[in-house]
């Protein structure tokens, strides 16, 4: 890894954690408001991004920032854009379900370098880098060995829309049930999915409907643990994508066959 992909990620990973510690502070104590329905902001969600957005300008007052809170919204190709998620699974932590994190990517031109996904509850910090590796907590991680669809746990999330969008996520679901896969999870955190794919929790995961910031760390670390990452109709996942389909790579034809729709 060159000099400044190491300070850039080490940057991350500085703020991540102080971020999850504002976070943690406000457990069980943030007012909570709503964005759009079903769809829940919270005091820590501000804050949190606010901490991350300012470390990111005193250090890189020329880059671009795309942001979930707030008008933060730069184009996905700029030169040098930062991507934050500063608090994914915002419905767990507004229900005191201790299951969120913190998402930090760096991406240049469109291609993401560096990315950073903190859980505070667990104090795990997943990380890579590009042609780096991918790690928890410092420790090299790879994807599962599961070979098929009836040796997999899944995840799955559900976007805001209680319609279509719905309904196609629940036939997928059965259909994998038919396939006879180990299990099907549904946590509340797309960012922690990706992370859990990388180090072999979870052997697949796809969403049809996703964030910029949801994923564009988590697609790194995932590729760089050895899976393999597309949108939900099979393409190659890019920054501009809509959904999702990842798994350990070796059974992604199979999980495509079951989970793509369009």
């Amino acid at each position: 890894m060159n000099s400044n992909l190491t300070q850039l990620l080490q940057l991350a990973q500085e703020t991540a954690r102080k971020a999850g510690m504002i976070i943690i502070e406000q457990e069980g104590g943030s007012s909570v408001s709503l964005k759009a329905e079903n769809n829940l902001v919270t005091e820590a969600d501000l804050a949190a991004q606010d901490l991350i957005t300012r470390t990111i300008r005193d250090h890189f007052p020329k880059h671009s920032i795309i942001a979930e809170e707030e008008d933060l919204r730069a184009k996905s190709g700029e030169p040098d854009l930062w991507i934050i998620d500063p608090l994914d699974g915002t419905n767990n932590f507004a229900h005191t379900i201790p299951h969120f994190s913190i998402s930090i990517a760096y991406a240049r031109s469109g291609k993401v370098q560096a990315g950073v996904i903190y859980d505070p509850s667990r104090d795990e910090m997943f990380s890579a880098s590009l042609a780096g590796g991918a790690f928890l907590n410092e420790k090299p991680i790879q994807v599962s060995k599961a070979r098929s669809i009836n040796e997999a746990i899944v995840a799955t999330g559900f976007y805001y829309d209680r319609g279509e969008m719905m309904r196609n996520t629940l036939t997928s679901i059965e259909k994998l049930f038919e396939a006879n896969v180990h299990g099907i999870r549904r946590f509340g955190s797309a960012a922690l999915d990706l992370c859990w794919v990388a180090c072999g929790r979870f052997d697949a995961y796809f969403e049809y409907k996703i964030s910029i910031w949801d994923f564009a760390a988590g697609m790194l670390i995932v590729n760089e643990a050895g899976g393999e990452c597309s949108d939900h109709f099979g393409n190659q996942l890019n920054l501009d994508s809509a959904g999702v389909a990842v798994s350990n790579g070796r059974l992604h034809k199979e999980f495509l066959d079951i989970v793509a729709y369009g």
